[in-house]
């Protein structure tokens, strides 16, 4: 049981991990988008990047959360299946 929750706590470290950098991804493309899209320069080509780029970030955010929220319902139910079960309740007042 002990490599189970090892692999466990080894799985949910990798997730937290690959989530702090796809979120920094998201951030740095998220303002590269913005000041292409924002920029003075009269090229059209690069505003419409700019917008593609903003557009696919917030695609990427939507699929992140998902995703984060996936792995964490995961890492949760493998963490309860090797927790053993709860003994039943006992009713005291049957017996006064």
């Amino acid at each position: 049981m002990g490599n189970a929750m090892d692999l466990v706590s080894f799985v949910r470290q990798l997730t937290v991990q690959i989530m702090v950098v796809a979120w920094g991804i998201f951030i740095l493309t998220w303002i590269v988008g913005w000041a292409l899209r924002g920029s003075p320069i009269p090229l059209t080509r690069i505003k419409k990047t700019g917008h593609s780029l903003i557009e696919d970030a917030v695609w990427a955010a939507f699929w992140l959360a998902m995703g984060g929220t996936v792995f964490s319902l995961i890492t949760y139910v493998v963490s309860q299946i090797g927790v053993p079960a709860p003994p039943p309740p006992v009713n005291t007042t049957i017996g006064s």
